[in-house]
């Protein structure tokens, strides 16, 4: 039966030769990961990073390299943006819900302007400029911009707007290729190879090693086809991201996204989950899912987005990870930008980092009802939310969503509509349940000893709701605790 689930662990007892040792060994060599190696060398132990691929940066590196940080950091007040801890703790409880883990977002705000200071002093540079347009990220390197909808609504009644979408300076960034994320990750494993932590690439993780007490003392890892045991004295530490590619665990936990493309890399599946589950360990918010939504932000804040009925869902001018979570999560993956010519125009004018999001529109009419017409919707349903929206764009309002005055326009004519139907991706935000020093927790509540995790393989600060840099924030914020914990024992 053992043999049939090579998931489950292995007792120490049975290891007749351990390969390689180490007091603190850390599973993936992503922003969890390096920050986990950072901390546990600099409190003393020897550390060694066991990566899937050939080489360091995992989903961190190929990201845009948002961190959300905030309660007041140099790079806010430098750039004249007043924020707290509690003002911070205040949109992330409202926005990263529901069930949004209240003990932990406080923490990390209180946390922020240190770990901010963190990173510089590790080398991630941060450019005193604010990027103040809608979009995805900033289309140049820029270190400042709103990065979860805290300046639209409903946010920006609940807490005072301040951008926290911090973006280490990269030129010639490439979007999905070597984005800002790599300019995070490169000077902290810089940081981490002139601490002395080790690498071994191309070890694929298979399960973990216990003492007799139940204590894990190990990992199992596969190297080019050979079974490879590897001895933490101290700690181990998972960091090897999410499920969000693997197929099976996505259909039970977040079958939401079953056939929608991966906003993440393949090495995201599971495995570091799965592993501690096998020891008892417990899960939280296994549902909660980011959605990316392919649509240009220059474009939707300039027009208005309608469902399958023809109706509005969301204001335009949100984070454009909110409209996807409504469009696909709420709104049955439907979902029709409409938009007139001249703001069709603008809006392709403008500079953007998601150029290639910047559809031609599929219907084209002189009026509303024949768009309507030809679009195969309700009679009168389109007609009607274009006449509501224009009453009261004509003096700068949205009483219905709360779209910002600057955005309300009426729509004129020629008017057409962008077929955004089905134009999501995603990727998982549950995972193990941890402790603020990033303990993984066994379901009866207490720490399973010896073992530690954090980023995208535990369920963080995000419980639904999603800000841009929340991953990568929590992920080397929990990552440094984990090492430091793991270094500990």
């Amino acid at each position: 039966m053992a043999e049939a689930t090579p998931i489950r662990p292995q007792p120490a007892d049975t290891i007749e030769t351990w390969h390689y040792e180490a007091d603190v060994v850390v599973a993936g060599y992503g922003i969890a990961g390096v920050s986990a190696a950072i901390e546990a060398a600099r409190a003393g132990a020897d550390v060694l990073v066991l990566e899937r691929t050939s080489g360091w940066g995992g989903a961190a590196a190929l990201a845009g390299g948002f961190i959300y940080l905030g309660g007041g950091t140099p790079l806010q007040k430098a750039l004249g943006f007043e924020d707290s801890p509690a003002n911070m703790k205040a949109f992330m409880m409202a926005a990263l819900g529901p069930g949004a883990d209240e003990e932990k977002i406080t923490d990390y705000c209180d946390g922020s302007v240190e770990h901010y200071n963190w990173l510089v002093d590790n080398g991630v540079p941060f450019k005193e400029s604010f990027y103040g347009q809608p979009g995805w990220e900033t289309p140049f390197d820029d270190g400042l911009m709103y990065s979860g909808g805290e300046n639209a609504a409903p946010f920006n009644t609940i807490a005072t707007p301040a951008p926290r979408g911090h973006v280490p300076q990269m030129a010639d960034k490439r979007t999905g290729e070597k984005g800002g994320g790599y300019m995070l990750m490169k000077p902290l494993v810089e940081t981490a190879e002139e601490l002395g932590v080790r690498a071994e690439y191309d070890m694929r993780v298979q399960r973990l090693i216990v003492d007799a007490d139940g204590r894990v003392v190990g990992i199992i890892a596969k190297q080019y086809g050979k079974e490879i045991a590897v001895r933490a004295r101290t700690g181990v530490v998972l960091a090897t991201g999410s499920f969000a590619y693997n197929k099976e665990m996505v259909q039970n936990y977040a079958p939401r996204l079953i056939g929608k493309p991966g906003a993440s890399i393949e090495e995201h599946d599971g495995r570091a989950i799965r592993m501690a589950q096998a020891l008892g360990a417990d899960l939280a918010h296994m549902d909660a899912t980011e959605v990316a939504f392919f649509g240009d932000p220059q474009l939707m804040v300039r027009g208005i987005l309608v469902n399958g009925r023809g109706q509005r869902y969301v204001n335009e001018d949100t984070y454009p990870g909110r409209i996807g979570q409504e469009t696909l999560l709420r709104n049955e993956n439907q979902a029709y930008l409409i938009i007139d010519e001249a703001a069709y125009e603008e809006g392709c004018a403008g500079d953007s980092s998601t150029p290639f999001f910047r559809f031609q529109p599929k219907w084209v009419a002189e009026t509303a009802e024949e768009l309507e017409s030809e679009m195969g919707l309700p009679a009168g349903a389109l007609v009607s939310t274009v006449e509501v929206y224009n009453r009261h764009a004509e003096n700068g309002e949205d009483p219905v969503l709360g779209k910002k005055s600057e955005w309300c326009k009426p729509i004129g004519s020629p008017i057409a509509a962008l077929d955004l139907r089905n134009f999501t991706a995603g990727f998982t935000l549950g995972g193990l349940r941890t402790t603020l020093n990033s303990e993984v927790l066994h379901v009866s509540g207490e720490p399973i000893p010896g073992l530690f995790a954090a980023g995208r393989c535990t369920s963080g600060v995000c419980a639904g709701g999603y800000a841009s840099g929340t991953s990568l924030g929590d992920g080397s914020f929990y990552g440094r605790r984990a090492g430091v914990a793991a270094a500990k024992g």
